[in-house]
């Protein structure tokens, strides 16, 4: 299994998801799984237990990702990095199976610098930088 495909196809289907809020999660998934080239049976397992634990956490993880950028209300950050920050405070902070927070960062940071703008990965890496350390305490 690459949990980067996964992380990709997770990716896709929230930014999917975030525009066309009435898509449904088959519908997204597929869409972003067409795109990536070599996702297995487990990457797409784990990019839909990723995707729904995500949507279902949603509220408490934009409210933290609020508290923690400090002025910047979620819905005016880049759907792209307000998704890879999602995604990776879910694997940090909620997921089952607890991703270790530089291996999450990281991911998002690498996601970032291919889908993101070019202040993608610094600002990712400092809130879920902030994020990780507040979760520490």
């Amino acid at each position: 299994m690459s949990r980067r495909n996964a992380r990709e196809i997770v990716l896709k289907s929230l930014f999917i998801m975030d525009f066309t809020p009435d898509t449904e999660i088959d519908k997204a998934l597929k869409v972003a799984e067409e795109e990536i080239q070599g996702a297995t049976k487990a990457d797409l397992a784990y990019a839909r237990e990723v995707v729904e634990g995500t949507l279902a956490h949603i509220e408490e993880i934009d409210k933290e990702l609020e508290e923690t950028s400090k002025g910047w209300h979620v819905n005016r950050m880049s759907a792209i990095d307000r998704n890879l920050i999602r995604l990776a405070a879910y694997e940090m902070f909620t997921c089952a199976e607890k991703v270790p927070s530089a291996v999450a960062i990281n991911e998002a940071v690498e996601l970032a610098k291919l889908y993101g703008s070019d202040e993608s990965a610094a600002y990712i890496n400092g809130i879920l930088g902030k994020m990780a350390k507040n979760h520490e305490k």
